[in-house]
């Protein structure tokens, strides 16, 4: 039986806290915070995506850093096994569009309520308001942890599932980085990932609460397109947000320095040949009208100003007098409508971190470091992530019970 302490009791901490004394260690979870899972509790709007019930190359394919490094983990701890484990906890799950994974109740308490009963069950030690201050290692092992007041813990194996730096409200305030430099590992530059974007201009101001459902967002980067997704996003005071924009952040941290804009599709079910015939549909029906109005059946009313103003079309020219260019500059403005992004939101806004502990010095198929002997780390505080959808989560869980496990 060995003595392992555990440092976070986010979603990795509990899983690899539940997995080990599954394996009959003494197990102490140390949480800094007055209760366990509260950045999950947060996660999916309340109701925590929790997995995502595509295959295993699916999974693979949405992960954005360090893909392959993840194989052994979500081969040795799959999303079907999360899912089943939940259902054995009492917390049943269902399957929603796009394959994301919530409980039955859409209650994220639900799922953390599960993992406290079964952290009971398996009577690990679970200490809350309590901060670890070092690692303690002797001649290349690890062999305790320091926590406030100066008291010492003794361990045989600690794992440090202390998550990233974003939500810093959540107690994610990058300690387990600082604990890693400290031993001696590598940490890779952060930055905020699946974060809103500040866009230039007054644009996204005036559409603010406009949210477009069935478009189609192209991130660009000095004019090569590094990103494109269908879906829904939102127009905010400061810029853009919603799934498919924020997907877009984990791909333009690569991208610093260089000039970045979306175009957005806002008719991407039809060619703009297809897209000019109903708008020369839509001016036939309206021809003696201004131009202002002959949009209503093409946009919603809010973007129809914005549109108007961007098109360079005087709003108040009749349409019979609109020429052909005229139109086909309103097409192309529709099938990808500019926004200068000026920067990405910050730290506080970001859903994970981008960067974090170097995989290279982590043996992926124990989540032990090369370099302490009995040191571990899961879940975010690695230089892991992936797009919105639940498979975040699943990196937690599958590097968590690697850990536990081993």
């Amino acid at each position: 039986m060995s003595e392992v302490i555990v440092v976070g009791g986010g979603a990795a901490g509990m899983i690899a806290a539940i997995c080990s004394a599954g394996e009959g260690n003494r197990v102490t979870l140390l949480e800094k915070n007055e209760k366990l899972g509260k950045k999950l509790f947060i996660t999916g709007k309340g109701r925590c995506n929790l997995t995502n019930a595509g295959d295993i190359e699916d999974l693979m394919g949405h992960v954005v850093t360090n893909r392959e490094f993840l194989y052994s983990a979500f081969y040795s701890f799959t999303n079907e096994q999360m899912m089943e484990w939940m259902e054995q906890w009492g917390c049943p799950v269902k399957v929603e569009r796009g394959n994301r994974v919530f409980p039955v109740s859409d209650k994220s308490s639900d799922v953390i309520r599960a993992m406290e009963r079964e952290l009971g069950k398996r009577k690990v030690s679970v200490k809350l308001n309590t901060e670890v201050r070092q690692i303690l290692t002797e001649n290349g092992s690890v062999s305790g942890v320091e926590i406030n007041g100066g008291r010492k813990l003794k361990a045989d194996k600690v794992v440090i599932a202390t998550g990233g730096v974003s939500y810093p409200s959540t107690g994610s305030t990058g300690d387990g980085h600082s604990f890693a430099k400290k031993t001696g590992h590598k940490v890779t530059h952060l930055d905020p990932a699946l974060v809103p974007f500040n866009i230039d201009g007054t644009v996204c101001s005036r559409l603010q609460g406009l949210s477009l459902k069935n478009v189609e967002a192209s991130l660009y980067a000095d004019g090569k397109r590094i990103y494109k997704e269908f879906g829904e996003m939102l127009f905010t005071h400061f810029g853009i947000s919603g799934p498919i924009i924020i997907s877009a952040s984990s791909y333009a941290v690569r991208y610093k320095g260089k000039q970045l804009k979306f175009c957005i599709d806002l008719k991407p079910a039809l060619s703009e040949e297809q897209l000019d015939q109903r708008i020369l549909k839509d001016f036939q029906k309206n021809i003696n009208k201004e131009f202002k109005n002959s949009l209503g059946k093409l946009l919603p009313k809010k973007m129809i100003p914005v549109i108007l103003e961007l098109s360079g079309i005087p709003e108040d020219k009749k349409v019979h007098e609109i020429t052909k260019d005229e139109r086909r500059n309103l097409t192309a403005l529709l099938k990808a409508m500019p926004l200068m992004v000026t920067s990405t939101r910050g730290f506080k806004e970001a859903i994970i971190t981008h960067g974090g502990v170097d995989v290279k010095e982590i043996n992926p198929s124990t989540m032990e470091s090369k370099k302490v002997q009995g040191l571990y780390f899961a879940g975010e505080v690695l230089d892991l992530d992936a797009l919105t959808g639940g498979y975040n989560l699943q990196i937690a869980w599958s590097t968590g019970y690697l850990a536990g496990m081993n």
